[in-house]
């Protein structure tokens, strides 16, 4: 897939739902439209989306999807591009784990995702130290 981005962590001790509220936060302050799944077993799940209607129009359904998944001491941070899922904070843990979260784009939203995803990536990394 392209602009998937993955990275792990070991031995780091990150508090995940300080982490998962950070990145929250740092979306929100960026203007994007944002929801959070509740966690299920060891994954959190945040989406979020730009507004705007040319957006809506365009890509109403495409959303940046980011997954937290481990422990606190081992955990892997996932960003790409996903399906938006309505109502992601109340949907059942089953249907946001078997829907596909991750979607194939074309290369213009990948080149505005990889720029969006890596200003993300720096930011989650200097608050997990």
């Amino acid at each position: 897939m392209i602009g998937v981005k993955e990275e792990h962590f070991a031995g780091k001790g990150t508090q995940l739902d300080g982490l998962e509220s950070h990145i929250e936060e740092y979306l929100k302050k960026d203007g994007f439209t944002v929801e959070t799944a509740p966690p299920s077993g060891d994954t959190r799940i945040i989406q979020a989306k730009k507004g705007g209607w040319m957006r809506d129009i365009v890509d109403a359904d495409r959303a940046l999807t980011i997954t937290i998944t481990g422990t606190p001491a081992d955990f892997t941070v996932k960003v790409g591009i996903g399906k938006w899922l309505q109502h992601l904070g109340v949907a059942a843990a089953e249907t946001i784990l078997l829907s596909e979260l991750f979607l194939f784009v074309d290369v213009a939203d990948s080149l505005w995702n990889i720029e969006i995803e890596d200003k993300l990536i720096a930011d989650y990394t200097k608050f997990i130290g």
